[in-house]
């Protein structure tokens, strides 16, 4: 028996890296869970991987008529929805002069827009079910300044704490329960670009343990997010980053 037995997820971002290991820690507690993701050919391995309890849906978080489609197919396969993961999420170097407008639109639509969207059609259907869980995946970097740069990924995650706090608010006596997770620097695609550079280097000479997070590791935090140990926990900010917003 798992603490999510008879529970249905959707896990945006959910081919690779955290969102992945989301679904996999989910899935162990007993959950049904929707992949979504733009990856087609990840998601649909991952799916295949995983087994029956697990399928891929495409979604792009950023397209509201795409959120709706996943939503409905999810209640009409699966009966219900108890279980949404804000996860998906892009990357940008950019800072303030550098930014494009056309980089900066493309992560607020992805990293702050989509969060809003999922929250947006999941909440119904949490209702219906008598209650739910939503975390809204932000970062350190919604908290602490960085090094100067990423200045809309910056902007996009610090939107995503208070955005949680207020929807934590107006459904808390519902029994819709809404926290957002902040993770460090965890080894996943996102941050490829600077594996092997000296930026790698300072994460990990910044970071208190010393070490990249692993997916999992972030994975299973969310997972206890959403289930019944965690009942009296709405408009949280949950920090796992190896220690790095502690100084």
């Amino acid at each position: 028996m798992g603490e999510l037995d008879g529970k249905v997820a959707i896990v945006t971002g959910g081919a690779s890296g955290i969102g992945a290991a989301t679904v996999a820690a989910l899935l162990g507690q007993g959950a049904s869970v929707v992949i979504a993701d733009i990856d087609d050919a990840r998601g649909e391995a991952l799916a295949r991987r995983l087994g029956p309890k697990a399928r891929y849906a495409r979604l792009d978080v950023s397209d509201e008529a795409a959120w709706r489609r996943v939503v409905a197919d999810t209640v009409a396969r699966d009966g219900r929805l108890d279980v949404l993961v804000n996860n998906a999420g892009i990357g940008a170097f950019a800072d303030v002069e550098k930014e494009t407008r056309e980089g900066w639109d493309r992560v607020i639509a992805v990293n702050e827009t989509g969060v809003w969207l999922g929250m947006k059609h999941a909440v119904p259907e949490m209702r219906r079910a008598g209650g739910g869980s939503v975390v809204n995946v932000s970062s350190i970097f919604g908290e602490v300044g960085g090094f100067g740069a990423s200045v809309a990924y910056h902007a996009a995650k610090g939107s995503i704490g208070v955005m949680s706090r207020n929807a934590a608010l107006r459904y808390a006596k519902e029994g819709i329960r809404v926290n957002s997770l902040h993770p460090g620097f965890v080894d996943t695609p996102l941050v490829a670009p600077v594996k092997g550079t000296p930026v790698e280097d300072q994460i990990v000479s910044r970071t208190p343990m010393g070490r990249w997070g692993r997916p999992e590791e972030i994975g299973e935090v969310i997972a206890f997010i959403c289930g019944p140990r965690a009942s009296f926990m709405t408009g949280s900010e949950v920090y796992v980053d190896g220690g790095w917003t502690a100084g």
